[in-house]
């Protein structure tokens, strides 16, 4: 009964046949427990099959050569080699069979260095290897590439009259196709006498090892076609063309077929299944599938962590990580590269050190690089970038992605210095630089002095082979485009003898940045002729430089048209594009239609309402994304502050500041120097000096903001004061800084202090701009130093701005120069003939003077221009 059982596979019936006849004290003898223990095997009841072991112990069984073997291939396949090696050992005399079942479990294991040790054994004892020895040596040869060996075994085979075996022939067809000789896999398929399922599989299987899916789908249906009934492997063999080469509709058929064929309760075709659709995105049907398999394995479990990881569900992966160890499963190298990465995006860094730490406890550091990449990658994602160097020193070794690691993560953290230097130390250490390499590293080139060393990267690509490599092409225009070499780059992409729509969007964005509207148009235009379907970035390229409203509204229906308008890049810069037109209310419109869970979209309405100065509908919507639970960003709360600004209440500001402390954003710089500012426009001083002394780091920024601070409440003492605290610091003042303390310096009528600031910025080798002239000049024409002030606007190195020649204009007034007004009114003419202020201004420099001739004339020839002065008005109603 047991054996007739056995046989046919039912294995729940044999346990449930051998439960009973215990319950009834049926005597078992030898030939009982190879059939139970077969099961448990199959059924993965490890539980049951060591509650069976003590069974044999206690009945004296274990010297029983045939039972011990069937505890030897049950151990071996439930992860336990170890146990499965000590039996072996235990028994004086192994035969074959016995080393066989250990062979196997090796094998199953991927332990291919202890396989070949179970070879050397058999040799060592005379044993000639027969037909089960072959078949599980053979994927050995096949996974560590040793295709020498296997084509002896193969001839060893033919010798012995094992070479038409039904183990064998599939055995070796997979080894050929691995070596990519699916030809002489094709001759061995077609030989065989008989093509059993084993045999359709190891074909099915070569094409899909080989990514050529559509011949493996086809080979699955001339099988099919052939009455060749498909088994488990079929499925888990094929399922994967349908994920990586047809869509959706044809893997929903095959999990069809799986239920046609009675497969569907099978763990390793659920779990192919499971894989498959959370490829496709349908993270719920694949999470139904692993809820319906009757005995998960830790595969199983390591499908469903990374198909939730893959499909962004950091929370779901974690849980599910954890849910696997209370199911009392023992986390390997997998689980944690995919936990790890769980841990990286959610920017979880104690947990992922907690992963760390079970990664040097397990001593799974030792066996497998992967998770020490995976270690690297999370310090880099999580800016630990110190303790990720300090991990890639210790690595015993490291292959080209851990080097590619830790130079994308300087590169994106804007360590460029230390990404180049980690670039030579790779080379001089004789690792190949890769595709990968030369595309992080040329992402760092972003300025002209870089076109050197992006050429030289180009030219060690081109020897390399990677030349064709398209990803490495885009990579390159966009480094010629970023140095200014806008026709390299151009060459370059007509080079191409394919092009991808990262290659046309890498040449837009490079016109783009140079202001070359048209040649981002007739680009666009050229993208739409060769049928190349735009993306978000091509139409982002776009909107900043629609010249009117109908331009960008029918790039917002081509989006709408192509289904790309729900990118939250692509909202945010249409919103942007519809207020540079200002039409508010179509901003509105785009901001309402969409989900609004992304703070982008917050970000850019509020935005929007700052910069049309409507700061009341900007606090509105900050109050509305908190009651929807929505968390802001820094962004949102500098429009936020900004909009206080607008508001200038003292009450909106405490509340405003209140809410950040609690929030933590008081941590960051940029928004405490907003935050200063914010006190000093709404005229506290004190509290905004508070701010400033109890940051923790102060840059130019927090020094020119307090500075400015004092400005505006017309303390220039005390913004000189603070001046020379920010240089006495260390921290060099820039040019901003330099024009805030000149216009504090003219504002009191400081010249002394004036002068000897704007030496300073001369010294420090900052060239003066317009507004620091017009400082200088201000001062200098408040304080009666006309001619001085007329020098510096005779001695400038540009065109002086029409504010800066009515500033001294109205100095001439002031102090009744007539002469030097007259030739100030000159210059003012020149740039400006229309501008009646003028006019008017020396019109009264005559008046004062009692030149009443002169300035009849003035008013004359102002009446002849048709100039008209500009009435005042007050804001004051009168009775």
């Amino acid at each position: 009964m047991l054996k007739g059982l056995s046989d046919h596979g039912l294995f729940e019936d044999l346990l449930s046949v051998y439960v009973k006849c215990r319950v009834l004290n049926v005597p078992h003898d030898n030939f009982t427990f190879p059939f139970v223990i077969k099961a448990c095997s199959a059924l993965g009841a490890f539980g049951i099959g060591k509650q069976i072991h003590c069974i044999v112990l206690r009945n004296g069984y274990e010297g029983n050569v045939v039972v011990m073997t069937s505890f030897i291939d049950f151990y071996a396949k439930n992860a336990s080699i170890g146990i499965a090696r000590k039996l072996i050992d235990g028994i004086s005399e192994p035969d074959l069979v016995s080393w066989n079942a250990l062979l196997s479990g090796y094998c199953f294991s991927g332990l291919d260095d202890e396989a070949f040790g179970v070879i050397k054994e058999i040799q060592r004892m005379d044993m000639k290897p027969n037909v089960s020895t072959l078949a599980s040596i053979i994927p050995v040869c096949t996974r560590l590439g040793y295709f020498g060996i296997g084509k002896s075994l193969h001839g060893f085979a033919v010798k012995c009259g094992y070479f038409l075996d039904d183990f064998l022939v599939p055995a070796f067809i997979s080894m050929y196709k691995s070596e990519v000789d699916l030809s002489s896999a094709g001759k061995l398929f077609e030989f065989a006498v008989e093509r059993n399922v084993c045999v359709w599989n190891s074909m099915i299987n070569g094409y899909t090892h080989n990514e050529r899916y559509f011949e493996a789908f086809e080979m699955f249906r001339e099988m099919l076609r052939a009455n060749v009934q498909p088994n488990s492997v079929t499925f888990v063999s094929t399922i994967p063309s349908c994920e990586n080469f047809f869509n959706i509709w044809h893997g929903e058929s095959l999990h069809g077929c799986v239920i046609k064929h009675g497969l569907g309760n099978q763990v390793s075709v659920l779990i192919a299944l499971v894989a498959m659709y959370a490829k496709f995105g349908n993270i719920s049907l694949a999470e139904f599938l692993f809820n319906q398999m009757p005995n998960k394995t830790l595969l199983s479990w390591k499908v469903i962590i990374s198909s939730y990881g893959n499909n962004g569900l950091w929370d779901e992966s974690l849980s599910a990580f954890n849910e696997m160890q209370l199911e009392g499963f023992i986390p390997d190298a997998v689980s944690i590269v995919s936990i790890l990465s769980a841990c990286s995006n959610l920017g979880d860094v104690l947990l992922g050190k907690s992963a760390h730490g079970f990664v040097v406890r397990r001593n799974l550091e030792t066996n497998s690089i992967n998770v020490l990449n995976a270690l690297l990658a999370f310090y880099s994602n999580c800016c630990l970038l110190s303790t990720c160097y300090k991990l890639f020193q210790n690595m015993p070794t490291k292959n080209n992605v851990s080097w590619n690691t830790l130079i994308t993560g300087y590169v994106q953290r804007g360590h460029k210095e230390k990404a180049h230097m980690i670039l030579h130390w790779m080379h001089k250490e004789g690792e190949k630089l890769d595709s990968v390499t030369l595309l992080s590293i040329l992402s760092s080139y972003t300025e002209s002095e870089n076109f050197r060393l992006g050429t030289i990267l180009h030219g060690y690509a081109i020897r390399s082979g990677y030349a064709s490599d398209v990803s490495l092409t885009n990579a390159l225009i966009s480094m010629y485009c970023n140095c200014g070499e806008l026709d390299a780059g151009l060459s370059l992409f007509d080079a191409m003898p394919e092009r991808s729509v990262v290659s046309w969007n890498s040449l837009m964005t490079g016109f783009r940045h140079y202001n070359l509207s048209k040649k981002v148009l007739i680009l666009f235009a050229q993208m739409m002729e060769e049928n190349q379907r735009p993306s978000e970035v091509s139409l982002l390229n776009l909107l900043p430089i629609c010249h009117t409203l109908l331009q960008g509204k029918s790039i917002h229906a081509f989006a709408l048209r192509i289904g790309i308008i729900e990118e939250t890049t692509l909202l945010t810069s249409l919103i942007f594009m519809y207020a540079r037109f200002e039409k508010i209310e179509l901003c509105l419109l785009v901001f309402q239609m969409w989900k609004r869970k992304d703070i982008s979209l917050w970000n850019a309405i509020m935005s929007v309402h700052v910069d049309t100065k409507n700061s009341d509908m900007a606090v509105a919507f900050f109050r509305e994304l908190l009651q929807i639970s929505l968390e802001p960003d820094n962004i949102t709360v500098l429009s936020l502050i900004s909009a206080s600004i607008l508001v200038n209440s003292l009450n909106l500001a405490d509340s405003v500041m209140a809410y950040l402390i609690r929030k933590g954003f008081d941590k960051d710089v940029v928004v405490s120097n907003a935050l200063i500012d914010l006190y000093a426009r709404c005229g506290n001083i004190k509290v905004a000096r508070v701010l400033f002394d109890h940051l923790l780091e102060k840059d130019a920024v927090s020094w020119s903001v307090m500075i400015n601070g004092y400005r505006l409440h017309g303390d220039a003492r005390g913004a000189l004061k603070l001046f020379s605290q920010m240089q006495f610091s260390g921290v060099s003042p820039d040019a901003i800084t330099y024009s805030i303390i000149l216009s504090a310096c003219s504002h009191a009528g400081l010249v002394e202090e004036g002068q000897r600031v704007f030496s300073s910025m001369l010294e420090q080798g900052i060239s003066p701009r317009t507004e620091h002239y017009a400082c200088m000049v201000d001062l200098l024409g408040r304080t009666g130093h006309l001619h001085e002030a007329y020098d510096i606007v005779n001695r400038l190195p540009f065109k002086p701005s029409v504010g800066m020649l009515e500033s001294l204009l109205g100095a001439c007034k002031i102090y009744g120069d007539v002469e030097l007004g007259e030739r100030v009114f000159e210059m003012l003419f020149e740039l400006y003939p229309q501008n009646s202020e003028s006019y008017v201004m020396l019109h009264n420099i005559y008046a004062a003077a009692g030149k009443w001739e002169d300035a009849n004339r003035i008013r004359s020839n102002m009446e002849g221009r048709l100039l008209r002065k500009v009435p005042g008005f007050s804001l004051l109603a009168g009775d």
